[in-house]
């Protein structure tokens, strides 16, 4: 990953930098201090818009191999020990969780609910 710092362009400090019209303010967190989470990533169980709509195969074939994917290897702000059962996160990138009703301080178990739209996409899709 690849940024640039401008403490010049902090919300709020009344400098010229300031007043830049930002896409967006992303926030880091640090590996050193944060706590490891399981995510779970869910995508449309089928790959079909209408599966039971096939005479000649089992609606069983459309079944999507990557509607659930689960990632171990996550971090999270260390605040988020204290989430209670449903509460809702936004995450950078990826989209809007809850914490799982299984969830415990021990073991954090966020569920994607929401993606959040892939404007990445729609460049790779204009070029």
């Amino acid at each position: 990953i690849h940024c640039t710092y401008d403490p010049l362009s902090k919300s709020g400090s009344g400098t010229p930098e300031s007043q830049r019209k930002v896409k967006g303010t992303l926030h880091w967190v640090s590996v050193k201090h944060a706590l490891k989470a399981e995510v779970r990533l869910y995508d449309r169980l089928f790959n079909d818009e209408a599966p039971d709509g096939h005479k000649d195969k089992d609606f069983l074939e459309f079944l999507n191999p990557e509607s659930l994917v689960i990632n171990t290897n996550t971090y999270v702000e260390p605040s988020l020990k204290t989430a209670k059962s449903l509460d809702r996160f936004q995450f950078q990138r990826l989209g809007y969780f809850c914490i799982d009703p299984d969830s415990s301080p021990e073991k954090l178990i966020f569920n994607r609910t929401v993606p959040l739209r892939d404007s990445w996409a729609k460049i790779e899709q204009k070029q």
